[in-house]
């Protein structure tokens, strides 16, 4: 007969012995949504003020607000799925580029409609980040290496494809114009007050997190962040777990280039740049970890919204830009250290 022993437990960090362990985890479960209210209730402190009125909670700074953090929310749901397998894509911002071009060039130079423009460039998102999951996956390269490569190669097609300038877009039936549809994707509606692009990005990040949590793609993904060896040998289909992440993190960086060339009305082979970036930053404030295994969508939208209004009560209080990176870069490296508190568990 054999002796059984209890597995030994695990010991408890100074915070859980400070605050208690249901408390802590509650905490770190939560941390991005409670940094939000901190961050937002802070920005109420610190807004200017115009003849008593909080500029910060106006109707049109708070859309803008949204606005701004779509695209990047776009982008950081994507990179979300990557992270999550413990890997990396640095050329999201690159593939927002491209896609931006691509969306002016078919519609402005090669007179193509809004369908099938905008099928064709999300088709070329999906195609790029199944070629570089393709690449880590079945070839073994790093991921940080591939999509390295990858945003060197997607910025030089949007260099070739534009001929190194931007292509401006304006709205029309007549030639070299796009068609006046494409334009409805910048405006806002119920009553002016939401933009489409942030109907665009709740949109995808509703099905993010539905997706998540009930599909058994979302168990192999998380499984293979936590532990890619022991999930091959339990029957995930490991490749091609990776390639889909890649490729849905490409078609979401895709989207996130129409979303931009609208915006903006343009498509420029420089737009995106820094936007990885920003993105893993939401990402990391979110919560999840950069080993894999353990995140949410929920929390990465939670991180793009406080780096939004951080954002954008710096600039209403005309803070130099550069004491904005600072800061910008604290609240990150802030986020990273909470990681390592957290509970084992």
């Amino acid at each position: 007969m054999t002796d059984v022993q209890d597995k030994p437990a695990v010991a408890a960090t100074p915070v859980e012995k400070a605050f208690g362990g249901g408390v802590v985890a509650t905490l770190f479960r939560f941390q991005s949504v409670f940094g939000l209210l901190a961050v937002f209730v802070a920005a109420i402190i610190f807004s200017p003020r115009r003849n008593g009125e909080i500029l910060f909670l106006s109707a049109d700074n708070l859309a803008n607000v949204v606005r701004a953090v779509s695209e990047i929310g776009i982008i950081a749901v994507g990179m979300t799925f990557v992270i999550l397998i413990g890997g990396i894509d640095l050329s999201v911002g690159a593939v927002l580029g491209l896609a931006a071009v691509g969306s002016a060039v078919l519609m402005v130079e090669s007179d193509w409609g809004f369908v099938p423009s905008v099928l064709l460039v999300l088709a070329i998102g999906l195609v790029f980040g199944a070629l570089q999951g393709m690449a880590t996956a079945m070839i073994g390269i790093q991921s940080f290496i591939v999509t390295l490569a990858g945003l060197q190669i997607a910025r030089g097609l949007a260099r070739i494809w534009s001929d190194g300038q931007g292509v401006a877009i304006a709205y029309g039936d007549g030639p070299n114009e796009a068609p006046s549809s494409f334009a409805l994707l910048g405006e806002r509606t119920f009553g002016g007050l939401v933009p489409i692009p942030v109907l665009i990005f709740a949109v995808v990040a509703i099905a993010a997190v539905v997706f998540l949590r009930i599909s058994a793609f979302s168990r192999h993904l998380y499984a293979v962040g936590g532990n890619e060896k022991a999930a091959r040998l339990s029957g995930v289909p490991v490749v091609r777990v990776k390639i889909a992440v890649f490729a849905i993190c490409g078609l979401l960086a895709a989207l996130a280039g129409i979303v931009h060339a609208v915006q903006l009305n343009q498509g420029s082979p420089n737009d995106g740049i820094g936007y990885e970036l920003d993105a893993i930053a939401a990402v990391v404030i979110g919560g999840t970890s950069l080993a894999g295994g353990r995140g949410s969508v929920a929390g990465t939208v939670a991180g793009a919204l406080l780096l939004g209004v951080l954002n954008n009560i710096l600039a209403l209080n005309n803070i130099d830009s550069n004491i904005q990176l600072l800061i910008k870069g604290l609240v990150i490296v802030a986020a990273a250290a909470l990681q390592r508190l957290r509970p084992a568990s």
